[in-house]
């Protein structure tokens, strides 16, 4: 089936239609073109674009995505995704996907000014309805998982700079195991160091509820599934402030610097010589795969998506708000760079 089949009529809704989306491409836990890889539509037909399955506007106008956990999946990952990328060139495709005019960079990086944007800040406003609510092994970290937002850095053939590895300074998390009464909000900072060296890990840093390698129920400290929050990335100069936002629970502010190494062991630069970008929705981590590493948690599924749905074996979230732009100086985006932590 061509992907054209799913383009919303001029009368019907579309994401479009609620939020602005002129600077952003989707890549869609389907191959409805038979390519063999994740359809991906690009920022010119996102405007009259919906998925039925997988991306579209709710009865209430909030915009849905939805991976089950056996689709398509992009090379270099054996999670499936319905997930937004931005796109800095917006419809002037002249302008290489991964080329500076493209993507965003640190102020300390040589060559700034060339980019995009120097920083930048996305904010959000969703509820994740569903993760997945079985994993062949419950005890991998990526078990009962998925990432609503993140920053990536491009990957490069050459990495002799000491970059261009295709990390994530950041990603969002949401965890809630079947038998919890709520799930836990936490982040992620990746050493950015190459794929094949043996410290390059996750750095997890809890925000409402535990890490990834909580547990227990967080009960009240925790977000339950369709419990709306907020996050805000805000990476001005070159600090990263962060900011997330429960009405129960109150706001919890990190700040995080994307120049300077987290531990001994990451780049001494951490991301200054790299190029990054903003990305938001649904990146399901339950993996089907199974194997050492932490993030084969060997989930069930079928790649039969009614059949999935129904058995529970799939991540979604709804977003009410969604908007990217230029970065703000830390007192207007609430964050302290005096403490790491506040509530």
């Amino acid at each position: 089936m061509p992907i054209a089949a799913h383009a919303s009529s001029e009368a019907s809704p579309k994401p479009a239609d609620a939020f602005s989306l002129d600077q952003w491409k989707i890549t869609l836990p389907s191959d409805d073109n038979d390519d063999g890889k994740p359809d991906e539509i690009s920022v010119a037909k996102l405007s009259k674009f919906s998925h039925p399955n997988f991306f579209y506007l709710d009865s209430t106008g909030g915009m849905v995505f939805a991976a089950p956990n056996k689709a398509p999946t992009t090379a270099n990952s054996t999670n499936t995704r319905s997930e937004l990328r931005h796109m800095l060139r917006g419809k002037n495709t002249r302008i290489g996907t991964h080329d500076p005019a493209n993507n965003f960079a640190v102020e300390a990086r040589k060559g700034s000014d060339k980019f995009g944007s120097v920083g930048g800040k996305l904010e959000a406003t969703l509820k994740v309805d569903h993760v997945s609510t079985a994993a062949g092994d419950p005890d991998k970290r990526s078990a009962y998982s998925a990432v609503v937002g993140q920053i990536h850095a491009v990957k490069h053939k050459s990495t002799r700079s000491g970059f261009g590895y295709g990390n994530e300074p950041i990603k969002i998390y949401y965890k809630k195991f079947p038998e919890h009464e709520t799930g836990s909000v936490f982040w992620t900072y990746e050493l950015n160091l190459a794929k094949d060296n043996p410290d390059r890990t996750d750095l997890a840093v809890p925000v409402f509820g535990y890490d990834w390698d909580g547990r227990q129920d967080p009960g009240e400290s925790g977000i339950a599934l369709g419990e709306e929050f907020s996050y805000t990335i805000n990476v001005h100069r070159n600090t990263m402030y962060l900011t997330f936002h429960n009405e129960r629970l109150g706001t919890v502010r990190h700040v995080r610097s994307l120049v300077r190494p987290a531990n001994t062991l990451d780049n001494p630069y951490a991301y200054a010589g790299d190029s990054l970008y903003f990305k938001a929705g649904i990146y399901n981590q339950c993996s089907t795969r199974s194997g050492k590493s932490m993030w084969y948690a060997g989930c069930p599924g079928t790649g039969d998506w009614k059949a999935d749905k129904a058995n529970g074996h799939y991540a979604q979230a709804t977003f009410s708000r969604l908007v990217v732009g230029a970065s703000t100086p830390p007192a207007q985006s609430g964050a302290s760079s005096a403490s790491n932590s506040s509530r």
